[in-house]
Parts: C-alpha cells; structure tokens; sequence
C-alpha cells in the first residue's frame, strides 16, 4: 500500500483558534488532516512563513499527540508577499523540480485549504501540469462541531485531545480523473460551438479547411497576436475575419468595433490620413480633423484586407502602432494611444514581395506568427454543397424569399459545380453571384433545370473569356503539345496567388523526390523559355 505524503501551507488563520487545551476543541484543517482514520498520512511536508514559527511548533506538537505515526517535515517560506502570483508560483515550482517524488511508493496531495487564494490556486495550476503529480485535498469542518465557546471539558476529554478534537470532512480532487470527463465535454462542446461560429454553421466537409478552422479558433480565442489570412481573392478572408471578431466578443476579448478596410483602395496622401488620422490644417483641404481607423478599432478589431498593397512608409507607422499602441496623426507631434487586434489578408507572396523591396520583412515578422492559407473553392468541391446551401439562405434572410432547386436542378447544378470544367476563379464569391442570379430569375422562387443549364453556359462564356484572353501570351510557332502544357501553366498561374503557390501544385509529385525543391525557380525557368514571367502574366490578368 502507498504511503500518502500532503503538501500543506501553515493556516496562520484557521490552524491558530483557540489557546491552552480548548484548542482541542476548535476545527484546525492541518491538525484535522492527521485525524482522518481512512487516511493516515504518513509525511506532511508543511510550508510556513517564518513569522508564524511559534505555531509551527504548537501543530507539529498537536500533530504528534493525535497521530504519532505522520512524519512533519517543516519547510521555511521565503516570500516578500504571499499574494504575489510571480513570487510564490516560483516558489512553489523550484520545490517541484527539487523535490525527488517516488510515485511508485508513494501517493501525493496538495492541501488546499490554508493559505491565501493566490496559493490555491499556484496549487491547482502546478497539480494541473503535473509539475505535482498530486491530487488536491480539501478540508471541510464537520457540520456542527462537538462543544460550543460555552461548553465545558469534561474530566475524561481534558486527558483525551483525540477524542475532543472535532473530525472534519475530506475531499480528494483527482485532476486526472475520468469523472471530470463532463467538464471536459462542456469544454469540447464550447469549442465545437466556437468552430461553427467561424464557419457561420457552414456543415463545411473539406478535412483540411476543418482543420485549419479548428486551429484558427484555438488561436483566436487564447491569442491576441495578429493573424495573417492568405489566399486567392474570393476565398473568404474578409469573411472569415468578421466571424473571429463575433468570437473574440463572444469571449469577452474585446469591447470595441469590426473596423475593415482594403489597403488597395489606400492611394497617396489619403493612405496615412484615412489609418491614422490627421489634424485640421495638416494639408490643404483639410479643414476638419479626422481621427483614422487605428483609433476607430482602438479596443476592438482591425481588418486590413491586401495589406501587401500598403506603401513603406505606411507599412513602417504601422510596425510602429502595433508594437508600440501609439502612433502620430498626420500633423500632429502628439501621440495617439490605440490597442486593437490586428487581422490582416493578402493574395501576394509577401516574401517574394519582401525580395522585391516592396514589403518591410520586420512588419512581415510581426504579422506572420499565426500565418494560415486558405484553399480556394477549386480545392475545396466537397465544400460547395453547403455553401450552395448557405447561400440560399442567406438570399433568404436579405430578400425574404427562399429560393429551391428541385431534385433534378440541384443534381445537374452540383455536377457541373465540381467538375474540372468549373474553374471557380473568383471562388466563393463568384459561387455567391452565381446563386443570386439563379435565385433572383427563378419563377416563384424556384430554381429549374433551365435556369441551371443557363448558369453553366453563363459560366462557361465567363471562364473562356478569361482564358482566351491569354492567348497572345502563347507564342504561334510551337508544337500543340507545348501548347497545350503551357496553356494549363497560365491557368494555374492566373488562379494562385504567388509563383511559389502554382509551382507547388505543377510540381506537387516531383518535388516530393528532391531533398530540396525550389518550385518558383523551376516554374520562372520554364516561362522564361516562352519568352513569359509572373508580372507578365499577371499584368495581362490586371
């Protein structure tokens, strides 16, 4: 049988009632710890401050009375302040790592019940991270104790302090007990709920987009580091940033306001005054102050959608108001506190921007420490029913009509939708106008075959278009096999956000057999033997 070793505070408080022999009578939780039949302990490690030594001597003396078996091992606490978290925390953690536990013989308790609330709860924290690998124990006074202040000793209880000391009530909390599995649940419950409210209900059945969601609420619910949201336009980075906000309000992380804005549309002057603000008379025309939206999200959440558009300078007063929560309204030389969340999104490759000198690598540092790629919806077909779904709703709720497809609309509809013929280029947000205009031309409300067949011709003219467009970048003297590789190189390069992005899914096999794979590299060469680039493609795209 293990023996049963407690670790316990000195109760100055609780453990010091009453003087002489009527503090036999008294309810003391140490001395009531040694009085428990069911669980003789067998060493009590007792940590006291050095003031309290004459009480020390008085419990281990009590302590020897009542059972002589418990070994009392007294260790001297050296805190300025014994509700300072800093101090006694590292106290109680250096004994941890000192102490040479023997789990095998061995059963360990931390005795919750003396010393302050700061103390407690260093307990449950160092028994929560098996840094203890102990249960915590409670001591309750037993519900009406043998005598009263009135009462007198007996002649028999006076020689007898077993028998005149009250026995109290033990509880054994097991941090690792399966019968906390209900308040796990709840936990597990809640998080499942804070998943759902990132996908807006969305039952979304892609196991890597669920995955990244499942991550991206950890974060956003325990983290106020910024998030950088990557992906093609239209992938739902606007969105997705809207919903961690009802989280982080839903957690009570933040008070104040959603505040989004598109860095592409920042253009000139109007960039620094429209984030920071600036005062009357700052320029010509400005008439008014204006206060920006750094401090419009100052205790709430900043958006900054494209925030590879935004220019160096702006770029550097932004690192600046991030690490420091201030920052200098165009025109002023005072300073402006702002504490907001930052999010910010981008479609770029912020390092080969970074290589290009069109981006400051410090403020990448500081935005990139939780940096999530979002799929496009071409990566993400098993997802597209629910977002049909989603979106029929969501017509719903802005028009109060709810649009249906029939059985045969919807089957030919989800066929074409994720077929290799759907190229989904503007991803979500095309397949949100492609549900409108179905919805809003369908009789009564419902969607028909014709409508859908409509659609995918209408689609299909768009997708074309769009690849048609491209064909001046094909040289005319080349063999059709070459043709017809490069022609699928533009796509993919016209549909990923960087060269680094649609080298990896051109060379998603081979590059598994390289120790090193440079897939930019490779992909820049192979353009470059037709006389094309990146910007050249993309500039086509603009």
């Amino acid at each position: 049988m293990k023996k049963n070793v407690v670790f316990g505070f000195l109760g100055n408080v609780l453990d010091q009632r009453g003087k002489g022999k009527r503090r036999w009578k008294n309810w003391r939780p140490t001395i009531d710890l040694c009085h428990q039949s069911d669980m003789p302990v067998t060493r009590l490690e007792l940590l006291y401050s050095p003031n309290d030594y004459e009480l020390l001597c008085t419990i281990v003396k009590d302590i020897k009375i009542l059972s002589p078996h418990t070994e009392v091992n007294p260790i001297e606490v050296n805190i300025d302040n014994p509700w300072d978290f800093e101090q006694v925390y590292t106290f109680l953690f250096d004994i941890s790592k000192n102490y040479a536990f023997n789990s095998e013989q061995e059963e360990y308790y931390l005795h919750i019940t003396t010393g302050t609330h700061v103390m407690q709860i260093c307990w449950f924290l160092l028994a929560e991270s098996r840094y203890f690998p102990a249960k915590l124990l409670q001591m309750s006074p037993p519900k009406k104790e043998p005598l009263t202040e009135n009462n007198e000793i007996n002649e028999i209880e006076e020689n007898d302090p077993i028998a005149l000391t009250p026995c109290g009530i033990m509880s054994i909390i097991d941090l690792n007990l399966n019968r906390y599995d209900k308040i796990l649940t709840r936990f597990q419950q809640y998080a499942q709920q804070a998943t759902e409210l990132l996908k807006s209900g969305i039952a979304t059945r892609n196991p890597q987009f669920n995955q990244l969601i499942a991550e991206i609420e950890q974060v956003a619910s325990r983290s106020h580091a910024p998030i950088l949201l990557c992906g093609p336009t239209g992938a739902g980075k606007s969105f997705l940033a809207k919903q961690i906000y009802l989280l982080k309000q839903t957690n009570h992380q933040i008070k104040g306001q959603f505040v989004e804005i598109n860095c592409a549309t920042l253009r000139g002057d109007s960039a620094i005054s429209t984030l920071f603000g600036h005062v009357k008379g700052a320029f010509t025309g400005a008439n008014l102050a204006r206060t920006g939206l750094l401090k419009n999200a100052d205790g709430g959440l900043l958006f900054l959608d494209e925030i590879g558009e935004l220019g160096l300078d702006e770029q550097a007063m932004l690192l600046k108001a991030i690490e420091e929560k201030q920052f200098y309204p165009f025109g002023s030389d005072k300073p402006i506190h702002s504490d907001f969340q930052l999010i910010a999104g981008t479609n770029k490759d912020l390092k080969s921007a970074i290589a290009n000198g069109e981006f400051r690598e410090d403020l990448f540092a500081r935005i990139n420490l939780w940096s999530y790629q979002l799929p496009g919806l071409v990566d993400r077909k098993e997802d597209i029913e629910p977002n049909i779904d989603f979106e029929l709703a969501r017509y719903a709720k802005e028009y109060g009509i709810m649009p249906r497809f029939n059985q045969q609309s919807r089957q030919a509809y989800l066929k074409f939708a994720t077929s290799p013929q759907a190229l989904w280029q503007g991803n979500f947000r095309e397949l949100n106008s492609s549900i409108i205009r179905m919805a809003t031309l369908a009789p009564q409300a419902n969607i028909t075959v014709e409508q859908v067949e409509q659609e995918i011709k209408r689609l299909s003219q768009n997708w074309t278009s769009a690849q048609n467009s491209y064909d001046d970048l094909i040289p005319n003297e080349i063999d059709e096999f070459d043709r017809y590789q490069l022609e699928k190189v533009i796509e993919i390069c016209q549909k990923s956000s960087s060269l680094s992005e649609a080298g990896r899914q051109l060379f998603a096999i081979s590059r598994t057999k390289k120790q090193r794979s440079n897939d930019a590299d490779r992909l820049k060469k192979y353009l470059a033997k037709f006389g094309l680039s990146w910007e050249i493609i993309h500039s086509k795209n603009g």
